[in-house]
């Protein structure tokens, strides 16, 4: 595997690297997008921070940006809404485009295409939330549920990241209370089967044919339960890149994440997130990330550095392939 590290800073012009926004992740870009930022400036760049919350994307166009950067997390910012403003600016940006980043944000349109490309991912139910208001409603999805998913499962805020609005329950009292706290953060509500096994996530680098899987992490967290707090504000999670599964099994988890990437449209970067069940070794896709995480916990910058590119020439080979939907990602 081999990408080109720009060495020509200075044509990648004036740079904002968005980041903070609106959404319920915004603590975590904040992070990501500082760490982003930190990189690029030492590698000369001429990176401002832009925060979306604080101002209005227009700036971008009159303070004569040339690019920017990604590193906003979850709703506003992942899920195609800003990536449709660049797009009308003129401005080209790092990640997906428009449909890919919102369908990659929502875990239910995943699920649909991936299942009609054959990619295995959990049985699942779901429901839009203004189907949800009467309570004999609530009852009737859990007590469906857990007759057709079994128990113990898991309920999910299909339009959340970073594990916010999720649930692990065990028994039907849990999963209507989960299925109310969804309802009331997400217009949809996500019942999905519990896979008990390992839990890995394979980012991806580049743009179709030249789109790169690179080494998986496995995710060893405290009791199984890999939580936001566990994510973020801990170090007692274990991640091991290499991952130390078999060399056949990474390489068929590898091939079908790619493959899940490429079915959604997806360029410049993502990551899978994987469940491998220990009963019998089957992989099963849960979602995938089009605006992945850049802090000190992050695990695109670990898989990349194993394969011998550090944090800020991750950064550089990303924005260097910053485009619009309509222009060919450079270098991709």
């Amino acid at each position: 595997m081999s990408f080109v590290i720009p060495t020509d800073v200075k044509a990648l012009g004036k740079v904002a690297v968005l980041m903070g926004g609106r959404s319920a992740e915004r603590e975590i870009s904040l992070r990501s997008g500082n760490g982003v930022l930190q990189a690029l400036r030492s590698q000369g760049v001429d990176a401002h921070p832009f925060d979306p919350a604080e101002r209005e994307l227009a700036e971008l166009k009159r303070e004569g940006f040339d690019r920017c950067f990604v590193a906003l997390h979850g709703r506003y910012g992942e899920d195609g809404t800003v990536q449709g403003a660049l797009e009308l600016l003129g401005i080209p940006y790092t990640g997906s485009g428009v449909m890919a980043s919102s369908v990659g944000m929502d875990k239910v349109m995943t699920k649909r295409i991936w299942l009609h490309e054959n990619l295995p991912t959990p049985r699942y139910l779901q429901r839009p939330s203004r189907a949800l208001r009467d309570p004999a409603a609530q009852q009737a999805l859990a007590e469906q549920a857990v007759a057709e998913l079994g128990l113990p499962m898991i309920v999910k805020a299909p339009h959340e990241g970073s594990s916010i609005g999720v649930y692990k329950v065990h028994d039907l009292a849990e999963t209507l209370e989960a299925i109310r706290q969804v309802a009331a953060i997400d217009n949809a509500v996500l019942c999905e089967n519990l896979i008990v096994g390992e839990e890995l996530t394979c980012p991806i680098l580049g743009t179709g044919d030249q789109a790169r899987a690179l080494p998986m992490v496995r995710i060893v967290a405290p009791g199984g339960d890999y939580n936001y707090e566990q994510k973020y504000f801990t170090d007692e999670v274990q991640y091991q890149c290499p991952s130390g599964l078999p060399a056949e099994l990474e390489a068929l988890i590898q091939k079908e994440a790619l493959e899940a990437y490429l079915a959604l449209g997806c360029r410049g970067w993502g990551r899978v997130d994987v469940m491998l069940r220990a009963e019998d070794q089957q992989p099963f896709l849960l979602e995938i990330n089009t605006s992945p995480g850049m802090t000190d916990h992050s695990l695109v910058p670990m898989s990349a550095r194993v394969s011998g590119i550090d944090y800020p020439q991750l950064c550089l080979l990303l924005l260097a392939w910053a485009s619009l939907d309509n222009q060919p990602a450079a270098g991709a």
